[in-house]
């Protein structure tokens, strides 16, 4: 999960644009930040470093950024390591000048390299998959675009692209001199939406929120397979990708990664979660014994994903819906922390009690998801220690029992708490009263809800069923070896 941002503008502030388009995208990566943009005159900048976007651009390097084109990463590792050389974007200067930034994973990226050295010609300096990505690109349009660059080519070498590459990307990239181009994995997988304020000023982003912000008007997401080229001169081409495959959004982008004010393939993340919360009441009320339902006192939302959900529980169950915990809001996203000691000493530090909410009550607490069990462990042990006499604890999604290999950082099964536990054994190590799980069938429902149109989402970490090629079962023993 990473964020990416495109900019084609008429005026020479693309940077800026591209910068708080990366603030608003902040929640889809922490570890590092970069953009590249292009001037009238075809010359390049590249700026990137580890940390915040805040922290990643200085005054200097806003002024030294100039360009009415550019493209922005917000960095979350699943593959490579965290040191600066993975971050984006990436450059090659053959065929053409190009830079590219992508969200996604890639399955073959092993194979590729291979194919790149061996049959390519083409240097790879990092275990990034996402500069494999851009040297198949560029080796497909040396051999469709080398005499002529037009859009023809460019669509002939993302038809490549395509065929070589399996798992799941959404893709930016900026050919100096030519513009802006921007395609999907077929599957469709990871978000990517475009808007415009103008004929001459275009966006393209992982959620609408950035567009939002930045006051652009949305004009639809980019479809599974599709290419768009948004040329310097203004104009839009288009081109579907003809395979297969089928249409699967990653279901967890509204369970947890998307902003409740993003609009992912015309689904507000924020009613899908509404509708989350409504169907967890329901398998609430089945699962909890009548004496346990009379019992609650107060229902608490983890924050702050989780506080959609809460609320259509709260009024279902008829119970009073409470702020139990304060949260720190300058410690990050706990989930997409790089490491199991960083992860579990940062939660004290994140979230505190408010004790009164607790103290000799018997509470519900309701969060968007359990993957690896340790902050939900100690925040039922911060539950207790503020008095809490019985803590039930309910997820809106599934149990997470697989590993998800398209871009969200849980590769490695024994990390997962429920992988080959029963829901009553996942309880007891968190230390839960009873544990209260949403059903994988209700989840869909309540996703589709705003878009009946959308037949599958890709719900591998919820049961093990992987959309893509090349995931086997050798190459799931891989991932911890990789991470």
């Amino acid at each position: 999960m990473c964020g990416i941002v495109g900019i084609s503008s008429n005026n020479s502030t693309a940077s800026l644009s591209i910068y708080n388009a990366l603030t608003v995208l902040q929640h889809r990566g922490q570890d590092a930040a970069g953009m590249a943009v292009i001037d009238q005159e075809g010359f390049l900048n590249i700026h990137k470093r580890n940390g915040l976007v805040r922290d990643a651009f200085d005054d200097p390097d806003m002024i030294r950024l100039q360009g009415n084109v550019g493209i922005g990463h917000v960095r979350y590792p699943t593959a490579g390591t965290v040191d600066i050389s993975q971050a984006q974007p990436f450059y090659v200067n053959s065929p053409h000048g190009i830079v590219l930034v992508h969200n996604g994973n890639l399955i073959n990226t092993e194979s590729l390299r291979d194919e790149l050295r061996l049959e390519d010609f083409r240097h790879i300096n990092t275990t990034s998959d996402s500069e494999v990505l851009i040297n198949i690109f560029a080796s497909s349009l040396e051999k469709n675009g080398l005499k002529k660059l037009d859009d023809k080519s460019i669509f002939k070498a993302v038809a490549e692209v395509h065929k070589r590459v399996e798992g799941a990307y959404s893709v930016i990239i900026a050919i100096l001199g030519y513009g802006l181009i921007a395609f999907r994995d077929p599957n469709g997988i990871r978000p990517l939406i475009f808007g415009c304020k103008d004929s001459k000023n275009h966006i393209i982003a992982s959620e609408s929120v950035a567009l939002d912000c930045l006051g652009y008007s949305i004009e639809r997401d980019i479809e599974p397979g599709e290419t768009i080229i948004f040329k310097n001169d203004g104009t839009i081409t288009n081109q579907k990708y003809f395979s297969s495959k089928k249409f699967s959004p990653c279901i967890f982008e509204y369970v947890y990664l998307a902003r409740p004010d993003s609009t992912i393939e015309n689904i507000n993340v924020y009613e899908s979660r509404l509708s989350m919360g409504r169907y967890l009441a329901k398998k609430i009320k089945k699962d909890l014994s009548n004496e346990d339902l009379e019992s609650i006192d107060v229902i608490i939302p983890i924050p702050a994903t989780s506080r959609t959900s809460a609320l259509p529980i709260s009024i279902e169950l008829d119970k009073e819906l409470k702020e139990g915990f304060v949260k720190n809001r300058y410690i990050g996203r706990t989930f997409i922390m790089p490491g199991q000691k960083i992860r579990k000493k940062s939660v004290r530090q994140k979230l505190n009690t408010i004790n009164i909410e607790f103290k000799n009550k018997n509470v519900l607490l309701v969060d968007d998801s359990i993957v690896r069990g340790n902050t939900s462990k100690q925040i039922i042990k911060m539950a207790r220690e503020a008095g809490a006499k019985k803590v039930f604890f309910a997820s809106a999604s599934p149990p997470i029992r697989f590993p998800n290999v398209y871009g969200i950082d849980m590769p490695y099964v024994k990390e997962l708490v429920a992988y080959k536990r029963t829901i009553d054994e996942i309880a007891e190590i968190i230390g839960a009263d009873k544990l209260i799980y949403q059903s994988l069938e209700d989840l869909i429902s309540a996703v589709k809800e705003n878009n009946t149109k959308i037949d599958s989402f890709d719900s591998s970490c919820f049961d093990g069923s992987y959309v893509t090629g090349g995931v086997d079962s050798n190459y799931l023993k891989n991932l911890h070896k990789n991470r």
